[in-house]
């Protein structure tokens, strides 16, 4: 049987670009290499596409960009190219691609821009589709539609960072009125890995968190403290998709932010979560409610708040989750009975059925 050939992308313009090239180490040592040919395209935190060709170890410590075989290279948005523009010193090529895996991160990765160059291609890709990509990055869009469904999760309020420096006095005002008390929450709605996202004790803990939050989206989320314990589960599939055997976070720090998640090994995860077998269904059913309802496909890591008395908050879903050595997702679905292989070729697997085509 002829090898299908599968581009993974990696990198990106974004605040997670370093997590995503580790993730993107793992993914293509997963990938069974006698039934794919790689092809490995990095993109730069300035924006370059450059196809590499080097080795794989090499990708996550960024030192992939200095090799001297790089060629500026990028999918073609024509259906009828069907594959990757590289471009060499004497010539330019057509490289046919059967299948994308974008192992992306965050803005221009997780957010619906890229899995809309992909639609335009007509190359299959893993994960969400446009719009369910672009709801599931904005966590004010997310909390909008999980209320429309009736997915219990805590009270939030949002603005644009702009109405809060036009009238700052009014928009902390209004937000102490609509979540009552503190702590709190101040979170950008366009980011991913905790990046920009602040506990506020506090009326001038909440100004400082609006202010760091205004740095990375111009949409502000702030929610109320649920205490309760920090539960996760992973998704895969397509229209009947399954859920994992949900695991639980004991961060390190007040809230499982960016260097809890990546740099800290006091971390704690414990799978399957430390809850009863009721609370345990209960996650795995609201979790593909949720991720059947906004449109997900592929995979999605959907994370929870499970408190004492026994309530199931959804906290947010991520769709394109890390794939490093300590990522939830993959661990999960390893321990629901489905390893990395395996993991890898069932999501390219629901990437063809999505786009009507056989592995």
């Amino acid at each position: 049987m002829q090898k299908k050939r599968i581009a993974v992308i990696f990198g990106g313009k974004s605040s997670e670009h370093e997590v995503s090239r580790v993730s993107a180490t793992n993914v293509i040592r997963s990938i069974p290499k006698d039934r794919y040919d790689v092809l490995t395209i990095g993109i730069t935190k300035q924006g370059r596409w450059l196809l590499y060709s080097g080795d794989t170890s090499a990708i996550a410590d960024g030192s992939w960009e200095k090799h001297p075989d790089n060629l500026t290279a990028f999918i073609a948005p024509a259906p009828s190219v069907s594959g990757m523009v590289v471009i060499h010193p004497d010539r330019t090529e057509i490289m046919k691609i059967d299948v994308i895996f974008p192992v992306l991160h965050g803005k221009n990765g997780e957010d619906g821009t890229i899995q809309g160059l992909f639609e335009m291609s007509g190359i299959p890709y893993v994960g969400c589709g446009v719009l369910a990509s672009a709801a599931c990055m904005n966590k004010a869009v997310t909390n909008i539609m999980l209320e429309k469904f009736g997915i219990d999760q805590a009270k939030f309020t949002w603005f644009y960072a702009h109405e809060y420096f036009e009238a700052p006095d009014r928009i902390i005002a209004d937000t102490e009125k609509e979540l009552g008390s503190y702590p709190m929450f101040v979170k950008p709605a366009n980011a991913g890995s905790s990046v920009g996202i602040s506990k506020a004790h506090n009326r001038d803990e909440l100004i400082k968190a609006i202010e760091i939050a205004a740095r990375e989206d111009s949409t502000i989320v702030i929610e109320e403290n649920i205490d309760g314990l920090e539960v996760e589960c992973a998704v895969l599939g397509n229209e009947k998709p399954i859920a994992s055997i949900p695991g639980q976070i004991a961060p390190a720090s007040e809230f499982y932010d960016y260097d809890a998640k990546y740099n800290d090994a006091n971390s704690q995860l414990y799978i399957p979560a430390r809850i009863s077998d009721e609370l345990m269904e209960k996650v795995r059913e609201t979790a593909v409610k949720a991720y059947t309802r906004i449109g997900c496909s592929g995979l999605s890591r959907v994370d929870f708040f499970v408190t004492k008395d026994g309530r199931v908050l959804l906290n947010e879903i991520n769709t394109l989750p890390g794939f490093t050595s300590i990522s939830m997702y993959p661990k999960l679905m390893a321990a629901s009975g489905i390893e990395s292989e395996r993991l890898i070729e069932e999501l390219i697997k629901y990437a063809f059925e999505r786009n009507g085509k056989d592995v």
